[in-house]
């Protein structure tokens, strides 16, 4: 059976080697990765330095530009960071999930019809039941929902899980990674644009249920500034909402938000320094703005890494990450939205 595995945490001691670099998937190298931005500027400008928090999920603890790196949710009060393990096996095009409660046998099948693809990434299911281990009695399962995605080189992967039987958010995580190495630019190169498409999962917290949205993604780099840190810019447009049947449902969000809005408003990267690493990873602030009164819809968090992808002649030419946003749902004020997506754009 062919099976990619994407993450291995928690329940593995000590896996082999691969071409002599350190192994991603060592709990032991789990570490707390925030840089310090403490160096003093000696040019005699008075200002102080700029204090960074910078902070990227748990995972690969002692990344490297010439080595896989792989970042997954860390665990949260509101029941984020709860996957430990999940795995594609392309032989049957099943998903296997650990770390979930209630979500049948660990499987999750390929959705049919109108729910099988968002954003041109797959979506599985849980299993709606399972048998008591003794009597066979039906047990009725949570909904669980997931979403992969792979580049078309195979060197960036991410996936998503979700639950929609909560009050809360509910219980689930999201990894991303990079298979391989990447080579970034010189500052003197100066830019790098990147596209591809975004899906995501919603989730409430104030009503159960579950939601998927999708949309276009571009995302920029500046190598050189600032002062070659690099700074990282984008945006996610054309954004749709659809209910779990896969019917589109943007019209009741834009409704309920105003009568003469007709699009969610675009979702974008926070500029701001220190955005890119030496490893090529990269994280930021997300933000979008009501239309009627500018005031921010959605908050949140960006991650992403860069990779060199399969063209020998282009670097760092993918780009894959996570994309977590929260708002209040404009169709009843008391309920939150946790929009969890994902991305993998080109260059």
């Amino acid at each position: 059976m062919a099976r990619m595995w994407i993450l291995l945490l928690l329940a593995v001691a000590t896996v082999s080697g691969c071409g002599g670099s350190s192994n991603p998937f060592d709990e032991d190298e789990v570490v707390d990765e925030t840089p310090d931005d403490t160096d003093d500027d000696d040019d005699g400008d008075d200002g102080s330095p700029i204090s960074s928090d910078r902070e990227l999920p748990p995972g690969t603890g002692t990344p490297e530009p010439d080595e896989s790196i792989f970042r997954r949710e860390g665990q949260t009060e509101d029941g984020g960071g709860y996957v430990t393990a999940v795995s594609y096996n392309s032989g049957d095009d099943t998903f296997i999930v650990d770390g979930l409660a209630f979500d049948g046998d660990n499987t999750y099948q390929r959705s049919l019809g109108a729910t099988s693809t968002f954003g041109g990434y797959a979506i599985y299911e849980g299993a709606p039941s399972y048998q008591d281990s003794e009597t066979g009695a039906p047990i009725e399962q949570f909904l669980h929902r997931a979403i992969y995605g792979v580049s078309d080189s195979g060197q960036t992967e991410f996936a998503i899980v979700r639950s929609g039987n909560y009050s809360g958010y509910g219980f689930g995580g999201f990894v991303y990674q990079r298979n391989g190495s990447v080579t970034l630019p010189a500052p003197s190169t100066g830019q790098a644009t990147y596209s591809g498409g975004y899906a995501g999962v919603r989730v409430f917290d104030g009503r159960s249920g579950i939601e998927y949205t999708q949309g276009d993604m571009t995302a920029s780099i500046d190598f050189e500034d600032f002062d070659g840190a690099g700074a990282v810019t984008g945006e996610i447009t054309n954004r749709r909402v659809f209910d779990e049947n896969g019917n589109d449902i943007t019209s009741d969000i834009t409704a309920a938000m105003d009568g003469t809005v007709t699009s969610l408003p675009v979702l974008n990267l926070v500029v701001a320094p220190n955005a890119l690493d030496a490893n090529g990873e990269a994280t930021g602030g997300m933000i979008s703005r009501d239309p009627n009164d500018g005031d921010d819809f959605e908050t949140g968090t960006y991650y992403a890494v860069l990779s060199d992808g399969a063209d020998n002649d282009l670097d760092a030419e993918e780009m894959v990450g996570i994309v977590v946003v929260t708002s209040t749902d404009p169709r009843d004020t008391n309920v939150q939205v946790q929009e969890t997506g994902g991305f993998i754009l080109y260059r």
